[in-house]
């Protein structure tokens, strides 16, 4: 007797809904999914207890006729594809057919539709994968889908749900997100009476961002300009060693990344969008970390939301039933790419950290410009101007002693005189009450430039340069931090921290330019390894060499060493050996050899850099605060410990009650 059998549809259907339908944000990603692939210009989400009770997707795309609402409800069965070919150029966020069957299996449904063909809609009914009425009914146009209670016929799955409101967060979430990925298509999200998300269509993502989360989350995040690069092409059998091949396709990366003082302790707030798909991909996220090596710490994340577009021959969307995952061809161009797109706007941008506001009074945050700006309109300059005690020699500042107070205009406020208040939507159609998941996108640090800027958010600041370099030095706190101003207010300065980024980059310089100084050391130095320190010395004796070491093997588990990099003390030599080769590791075969520059750039230049408690005269404070200014990632140190803290001007005023 044969055991095995052919399972019965319905079965098969709860087979898929268990890979389709995980909860009640699986059903909205597959219906919204569904009306953008119908060219929707306007996409409304309602819902009842989270979703669990009730999702109402409606929307004004092309519909359906009559023959293709019955139709759509078998397996597998799409408009989407003809053949098996065609699973490699999938241009839709939709395609295998098994959405609306699975969805259908384990709920109460309701689908209304018309396609602009017919006269009449049609009604489709159906309640745990049964049919139950077909009819006609008058339908304006579009598509509406009601899913009524979400695992009726499966208990055991329901039971897996969570609370309402965290489904609730789920959903909102994911419409956020392709709200932010699609801005020229209108996103309403309710729940019961309340209106969580009302995004009007946009032009720019820049709009969308500033329009959903609001004018402070916007200037927490970077704007990465548009990068596009072409990939390279095989060759043609027999030609390979025949020139370099020919360039096809072209990848294109958008979008925006936090600032390095907005941290987070796990990855949740990292989104990319392949072709405006949400996926999960492994390797854009470690394309991601590896942008922000040596400017975060090693245990926090940055925000992140990132597009990318590509040719659909270039990704494999058929990788996973809920199509969250896909496989690239260049993977290696891909992971540069986004890579290096990040690094190229953080070094454009240099945003510096500020000192955050008390929480109480961020909510009046923002007015304290235009108060400052009223009452100090008609006001001598309170403080000498910026040039006054330069040293011999520095180049004079532009700026006018009345600039130092010169804030931002009250006549760029908005005609209402008022402006949008912390934590408040800063656009018309702001999102209100979304779950506190995604108000965590920013981190309300204060910066003096921010509401006027609010104020005008489509304005191009992706060229400006926020760390300064006039800054002039007053002297030092506890010989450890020092002290500067210039016309935005004041400037603390961690002495070894800048002194260690100043020498991070220098090191990488010389080490691309195979120059870096080594200094012969007076009696060698004899040093004792572990047995994994013994494995890692023989990996990367030879880039130990490159990076100014002299060392040699002593003996059975000793080392000598004769030479060490210049600017490092003799008695630090010891301890850093043995610190670059515990930071390597037993990753010393899989890291790439930029990593593994930068990890022994960075330990050289902690043991080498200016230390604490150590005082500078004014002319060293001036060369460093120079020195940091010309360099490309001066907001952290190699280690991602924030250099320079702002206090802005008009907090200064307000702490004197002068405003």
């Amino acid at each position: 007797m044969s055991v095995i059998r052919i399972l019965p549809e319905a079965v098969a259907n709860k087979i898929a809904a268990g890979e389709v339908v995980e909860r009640p944000a699986s059903v909205v990603k597959e219906l919204v999914e569904n009306s953008l692939d119908a060219g929707a210009g306007r996409v409304e989400v309602a819902l009842e207890a989270g979703g669990k009770r009730l999702i109402r997707i409606a929307d004004n795309g092309c519909g359906m006729t009559h023959d293709d609402a019955l139709l759509a409800f078998e397996r597998h069965a799409t408009s989407k594809i003809r053949s098996a070919e065609d699973l490699f150029d999938v241009s839709t966020l939709g395609f295998r057919g098994e959405a609306l069957p699975s969805i259908a299996a384990v709920s109460r449904l309701e689908l209304q539709t018309r396609h602009t063909s017919e006269s009449a809609g049609t009604r489709v009914e159906i309640a745990g994968g049964r049919l139950r009425d077909v009819k006609e009914v008058s339908w304006a146009g579009g598509t509406q889908v009601e899913v009524r209670d979400l695992f009726f016929n499966t208990p055991a799955r329901r039971k897996f749900l969570k609370s309402e409101s965290t489904e609730l967060g789920h959903i909102a979430t994911f419409v956020t997100h392709y709200a932010l990925a699609h801005p020229q298509t209108c996103f309403r999200l309710s729940s019961f009476s309340n209106e969580i998300l009302n995004a009007a269509p946009v032009a720019t993502a820049r709009e969308r961002v500033y329009q959903v989360l609001g004018g402070q989350v916007l200037e927490q995040l970077v704007e990465l300009s548009p990068v596009e690069r072409r990939f390279p092409a095989a060759p043609p059998a027999g030609l390979e060693d025949e020139g370099q091949p020919e360039e096809s396709g072209l990848a294109r990366v958008t979008g925006f990344v936090s600032r390095p003082e907005i941290q987070r302790l796990n990855r949740s707030q990292i989104y990319f969008f392949v072709n405006r798909r949400l996926v999960r991909d492994r390797l854009i996220l470690h394309a991601i970390t590896e942008a922000y090596r040596n400017i975060l710490p090693a245990s926090v994340f940055p925000v992140a939301l990132i597009f990318l577009e590509l040719p659909t021959a270039e990704v494999d969307v058929n990788v996973h039933p809920s199509k969250t995952e896909v496989r690239f061809r260049h993977t290696g161009f891909i992971h540069d790419l986004v890579r290096d797109s990040i690094r190229q706007a953080l070094v454009a941008a240099r945003p510096v950290a500020a000192f955050p506001l008390p929480r109480e009074r961020r909510a009046r945050a923002d007015l304290v410009a235009v108060e400052a700006a009223e009452k100090l309109a008609d006001e001598p300059p309170l403080i000498r101007g910026p040039d006054e005690g330069l040293p011999r020699g520095a180049e004079p500042s532009r700026r006018t002693p009345g600039d130092a107070f010169r804030l931002s205009p009250p006549e760029r406020v908005p005609e209402t005189g008022k402006l949008p208040l912390a934590g408040e939507p800063s656009g018309p159609q702001g999102a209100q009450g979304l779950p506190p998941s995604l108000s965590e996108a920013a981190l309300f640090v204060y910066s003096p430039t921010g509401p006027a800027e609010d104020a005008a958010p489509m304005a191009d600041r992706s060229g400006a340069s926020e760390f300064p370099n006039d800054l002039l030095p007053l002297g030092q706190v506890q010989e450890s931090f020092i002290v500067a101003t210039n016309a935005e207010g004041l400037w603390l300065v961690d002495q070894h921290a800048a002194h260690e980024r100043v020498l991070f980059e220098r090191h990488l310089r010389q080490r691309r330019e195979r120059r870096v100084e080594g200094q012969r050391l007076l009696l060698p130095i004899v040093v004792e390894l572990k047995p994994g320190q013994q494995v890692v010395f023989q990996e990367i004796a030879e880039e130990l060499a490159a990076n100014g070491f002299e060392v040699e093997p002593f003996g059975q588990r000793t080392v000598t060493v004769k030479t060490a990099p210049a600017e490092v003390r003799s008695e630090d030599v010891e301890r850093l050996l043995l610190e670059i080769l515990d930071s390597v590791g037993s990753e010393a075969k899989k890291l790439s050899l930029e990593v593994l520059r930068a990890r022994i750039a960075a330990s050289v230049s902690c043991h080498a850099a200016i230390k604490v408690n150590m005082p500078l005269d004014r002319a060293k404070m001036d060369w460093l605060l120079r020195s940091l200014a010309r360099a490309e990632y001066p907001m952290t140190c190699p280690h991602g410990r924030p250099i320079v803290l702002r206090y802005g001007l008009k907090e200064l005023l307000k702490a004197f009650k002068r405003i």
